[in-house]
């Protein structure tokens, strides 16, 4: 069956992402053009020398760059937490609630309920230029919960990740080896099915280093590869387990040892960065600036969550690491975009080459570096997901 092709042309600055095709890591391109066929990239070039097409878009020299992959969020859930945010922002002492508020009000929601808040959240994202996401479990910490959300997930992603080990469920409070053998066992046979990833939270007051591995291994014995929050609010094993056993990503790496910093250098995991949760915690951010002079991959992400990082705005986040993690402007729109589909294991999106999906975001700017130039401008002229005009 024929499809109709789209012709992009008068791209004022064309960020490709393969320095095969242009100048730099970014392999920019000026004055470019780019036909889609379907929902795969068919041709990418100088303006000039572009293929007649069915469709054309003139860009009148606007910047064009790959959609965001939006590697690291929580977006099954249900429930508020503003209180929590104005209490710490507010300088007060703030103990009660946390995860666990979450955690009853996302058990108490309907599944249209979690599904409608969903599907929100994932337009919102679309119209700030994320065209892949992923998501997480982790706010049923039951069985059921758990694999209704993974459920509720893969309707709108296919990067679908298990997190019953994100805190230790409140029933399981005074046991928590007996929650562990439950996300090990009856939680991950039915969790399984619906996720690509296994994740934990290991960290002081989550799941320590021997529980993680624990969680870690069983879902590799499932099939699913995991991913790891690690080392976020002090120094730990995590990001150690994570290379060990041949995780995908390492998020957060807020707190790294030179031996951290090393391994993931010298390994095949990201390390995944999520400036939202420093900014919306007033914690420490992560040296991305640290990790790219070492030779480590970077990605960034949101953590979009009701708790720590409320922000589905990659825009913003790459604002943020270039004003406080020491990144590049062209560093960090790679980590947002080339880096995410590595954290991913995509080798189809954060590019814009032949073959690649047609995931395209075009700003109502001349330069991808406006992104960080002018932080909190809504640059969004138009975004292209799967070859389809979506904004």
């Amino acid at each position: 069956m024929s499809t109709r092709t789209t012709l992009i042309t008068g791209i004022g600055s064309l960020v490709t992402n393969d320095p095969g095709q242009g100048t730099g890591p970014l392999g920019l391109l000026t004055d470019a053009a780019v036909v889609i066929d379907g929902d795969r990239v068919a041709w990418v070039g100088p303006a000039a020398q572009a293929p007649a097409a069915d469709e054309r878009v003139d860009a009148e020299g606007r910047a064009l760059l790959p959609g965001f992959v939006d590697s690291h969020a929580h977006l099954v859930f249900a429930g508020d937490r503003t209180a929590e945010f104005n209490a710490r922002m507010s300088g007060q002492s703030y103990t009660a609630g946390g995860i666990r508020t979450t955690v009853a009000a996302t058990r108490a929601a309907s599944d249209a309920e979690l599904d409608a808040n969903l599907a929100g959240f994932v337009r919102e994202a679309l119209r700030q230029g994320t065209t892949t996401i992923e998501c997480k479990s982790g706010y049923g910490l039951t069985v059921a919960d758990e694999a209704r959300a993974l459920r509720i997930a893969a309707k709108h992603t296919p990067e679908t990740t298990y997190l019953g080990a994100h805190i230790v469920a409140p029933e399981y409070a005074e046991d928590p080896a007996g929650y562990v053998d439950l996300v090990t066992g009856e939680m991950l046979d039915a969790c399984a099915p619906h996720a690509r990833w296994v994740d934990v939270f290991c960290e002081k007051g989550a799941f320590d280093g021997d529980q993680a591995r624990a969680v870690l291994t069983a879902g590799i014995e499932r099939g699913l590869t995991p991913r790891v929050h690690a080392n976020q609010l002090t120094y730990g094993p995590g990001v150690q387990l994570a290379v060990e056993l041949g995780a995908a990503s390492a998020d957060h790496c807020t707190h790294l040892t030179d031996e951290d910093v090393a391994a993931l250098a010298g390994s095949a995991t990201v390390a995944t960065l999520l400036p939202g949760a420093e900014f919306s915690t007033r914690a420490e951010y992560p040296s991305g600036r640290r990790l790219l002079d070492a030779g480590a991959v970077v990605a960034l992400s949101t953590d979009c969550n009701p708790g720590s990082s409320f922000t589905s705005s990659m825009a913003f986040c790459i604002a943020v690491a270039v004003r406080e993690m020491g990144m590049t402007p062209d560093e960090a729109v790679w980590a947002a975009t080339a880096g995410g589909a590595h954290a991913l294991r995509r080798s189809d999106v954060g590019t814009i080459a032949v073959g690649s999906r047609a995931d395209l975001l075009l700003l109502d700017a001349p330069s991808h570096v406006h992104l960080a130039y002018r932080p909190g401008v809504p640059l969004t002229a138009a975004v292209w997901r799967a070859g389809v005009r979506e904004v």
